[in-house]
């Protein structure tokens, strides 16, 4: 089943781009107490000045229509009065009367040439109507007048800064460059010509150039909080999140409700939780995770996040919240959708995870993941064909997508056709060389060909040993006791102590074992508890045995644990099939190692020392050949427990149907050419006879047709023969024995 992983920087952080100068010079004021004071207050402030000074306060006092009737009272009697005029200029244009301020300034300079304040104030209304050049020639002019005059300076400061980002949007990014630079000679502590090389260089991806202009931004304004912003950013791109997140706390630090800055801190700290995830530590990632969402209380890819996160701390149910939050808020977000599926899938809640994965493939069509999962769940529910469609769509929209391959192999071998299982785990192989699905379902699939090539089979299984043991160290001492007189500690691994055949033939010696010799540790890598895992653990601890669940935990962590408790002879029940912990098996966690009962064949790990049989599973002159030593127990290596949902024995339905029944529930996998070769000649040997066979696949017209045409080749009509599907109540299982006289094995799984 495909999880999607981590989402590791899919979130695009916004950077502020570069910033036009101010437009307003500020004029000086006087403070007043209440709403601005009235003709008295004012009279007596201006006792002993004459007009133009008065109306200089009041123009100070945004007393601009009062201040403008005195300039104009004062321009009257003196028309030469420069001061007048300039003051008259700043009232008009404080009135939004651009072209009468313009007049009066004019006038000024007419009158005063070399006027600097006039120059400057004609500059003002130029670059307000967006005539930069004429701007700057203005200012230029008082500058030359007035070296020293610090407004000129600032104004052409600004307006050079805002020339420069004309240029530069307009295509020529190193003019725009020189108008900056230009600035910062007028006026070196102006911040946004700093800012905008900043932005400038971050364009033109020389970062360190970049970062510099940034903090001499400010370092001339603390405030300016997109230059953090942006800093943050290329410190992000960077892989420095840590950097990245200093520079957005000192954004939000001046402007806490800075939405960009907001947003991007979400981005990075969730990025950082991945990193740490990745790192071990899940809890860490966490916290980030749920950080970024105090920044950004609807950012989908941190809900995501905590969904995969809780995933693999198998808190589904906290996953599940999380995933269907980050649907919520991303509707198109479809790696949700898929990761839902799978939870549900895990549950055995198999419709509510086919939706799940129609709605990802509704987002996304040629979604492999997706298309790859519902063909699994479609394998699982024996619906063969679209199974077989929907992972071929997942192969072409991804070639090399390894895991499809093997969920190929796994449809083939349900379906009981073991040669296009092989080829596609074969395939599946060729991409990933270290598959260990698709390696060991290989190898399992290779037992169930006669090839009449013992040496084959071996050579397969002993090569996968040798390739696997390099993925994994191994321990060459232990600290066992070495007291003669002490218990022995038997450990036994499996993730079948459960409903699963594996359990009806472990049952025995877990409950019957002497434990005043031997101390029984069982770990458990069930998957997915039922009642008998309860009953078996119960059982266990009843006998003073110790029960230890290891499900989730990564299989050198589980070596570890068998050595602490150092355990004597550790027994794997798993083999080649499902979830089994060989990974474990292979660091060599204890000084024996045994395999049992869940594998018809050599494991082919040098690191497990035997293995258990009896003489006719392995004639004591077989000529196929094991890397364990093989120990045959006399009669039978099995002791069966039946199940007591089976019931009491029915009487054969032979005496009230008046022919005999054959029967065999199994996979088809198992179901070779010869074997119905066999089951043909005994049918047609025996008159009137029937053949019931039951397995999951029998839902799929196409495979009940491939079977019972294969039948009818070998001489047996199709209207003798009884097809069954998957049944899902175990109960109903074991009650539909009561079908068949005659069956094919004293217990057959239906995994």
């Amino acid at each position: 089943m495909a999880w999607m992983e981590d989402n590791d920087g899919n979130g695009r952080e916004k950077e502020i781009v570069g910033e036009n100068g101010f437009l307003k010079v500020s004029e000086p004021s006087i403070s007043s107490s209440g709403s601005g004071g009235d003709a008295d207050s004012v009279n007596k402030i201006c006792e002993g000045k004459d007009d133009v000074s008065y109306a200089n306060i009041l123009r100070s006092r945004n007393k601009f229509v009062d201040a403008l009737a005195l300039y104009e009272r004062v321009l009257e009697s003196d028309s030469g009065n420069v001061e007048a005029f300039i003051g008259k200029g700043i009232c008009l244009q404080m009135q939004n009367m651009g072209r009468l301020a313009f007049e009066s300034f004019a006038e000024a300079i007419r009158l005063d040439p070399q006027n600097a304040c006039a120059l400057t104030h004609c500059g003002i209304l130029y670059k307000d109507e967006g005539r930069l050049m004429e701007a700057a020639e203005s200012y230029q002019k008082a500058l030359q007048v007035d070296p020293s005059y610090k407004a000129a300076a600032e104004c052409l400061a600004i307006v050079l800064t805002d020339i420069g980002t004309n240029i530069k949007l307009a295509g020529n990014t190193q003019e725009g460059i020189q108008k900056y630079f230009e600035a910062l000679k007028i006026d070196s502590h102006y911040a946004p010509a700093y800012y905008n090389l900043g932005v400038v260089y971050s364009e033109m991806m020389q970062y360190d150039m970049a970062l510099n202009f940034y903090e001499k931004a400010a370092a001339e304004r603390p405030m300016y909080a997109e230059a953090y912003c942006n800093m943050g950013v290329i410190y992000k791109n960077r892989g420095d999140l840590e950097a990245a997140i200093t520079c957005y706390e000192r954004c939000l630090a001046v402007s806490p409700n800075f939405e960009i800055a907001k947003n991007n801190m979400a981005i990075a700290l969730t990025d950082l939780g991945t990193k740490v995830k990745l790192e071990g530590d899940i809890n860490r990632g966490v916290a980030f995770y749920k950080k970024a969402l105090y920044y950004n209380w609807h950012y989908a890819d941190a809900m995501y996040n905590l969904g995969v996160a809780y995933g693999e701390m198998l808190k589904f149910d906290m996953a599940i919240v999380f995933y269907e939050l980050a649907f919520h808020f991303n509707p198109h977000c479809a790696e949700a959708c898929n990761n839902l599926g799978v939870i549900y899938k895990d549950r055995d809640n198999l419709d509510k995870a086919v939706e799940c994965y129609q709605l990802a493939l509704a987002i996304k069509p040629n979604f492999s993941q997706s298309l790859n999962n519902l063909g699994v769940v479609y394998t699982v529910q024996g619906k063969m064909d679209a199974a077989a469609s929907m992972i071929e769509k997942a192969i072409i929209a991804n070639p090399t997508y390894a895991e499809a391959y093997n969920n190929l192999g796994v449809l083939y071998r349900d379906a009981g056709d073991i040669a296009l299982a092989i080829n596609a785990y074969e395939q599946c192989l060729k991409i990933d060389p270290d598959s260990r699905n698709a390696g060991q379902n290989r190898l399992l699939a290779m037992n169930y060909i006669d090839q009449g090539n013992d040496d084959k089979l071996f050579e397969a299984h002993r090569d996968w040993g040798r390739r696997f043991m390099r993925l994994y160290p191994q321990f060459t001492s232990w600290d066992n006791s070495k007291e003669p007189e002490r218990p022995l500690v038997i450990g036994y691994v499996s993730p079948d102590y459960f409903t699963h055949s594996v359990s009806y033939f472990i049952e025995a010696p877990l409950v019957y074992h002497d434990h005043t010799k031997y101390k029984v540790i069982v770990y458990s890598a069930v998957v997915k508890a039922d009642a008998k895992t309860i009953r078996f653990r119960e059982k266990v601890l009843k006998k003073g045995g110790i029960w230890k669940d290891i499900y989730g935990t990564d299989e050198k962590k589980v070596a570890d644990l068998v050595r602490e408790d150092q355990v004597d002879i550790l027994v794997e029940l798993t083999g080649h099939t499902a979830n089994n912990k060989l990974g474990m098996m292979a660091c060599r966690p204890a000084p024996i190692q045994v395999t049992w009962i869940g594998y018809p064949n050599t494991t082919g790990l040098p690191t497990i020392d035997y293995r258990i049989t009896d003489s006719l599973a392995d004639p004591p002159e077989t000529k196929q050949k094991h890397v364990e030593e093989l120990v045959r127990l006399p009669d039978c290596f099995l002791c069966y427990t039946p199940s007591p949902e089976a019931g009491p024995v029915c009487p054969t339905p032979a005496v009230s149907n008046g022919f005999i029944t054959f029967g065999s529930f199994n996979n088809l996998a198992k179901i070779t050419p010869k074997v119905l070769q066999v089951w043909a000649r005994i049918l047609c040997a025996v008159p009137n006879s029937r053949l019931v066979v039951k397995c999951k696949p029998f839902c799929c017209d196409s495979v009940r047709q491939r079977f019972l045409s294969t039948l009818e080749k070998l001489g047996l009509e199709p209207l003798r023969v009884d097809l069954l599907p998957l049944i899902l109540l175990n109960h109903d299982h074991m009650q539909a024995y009561s079908l068949m006289d005659i069956r094919s094995r004293p217990f057959d799984c239906q995994k």
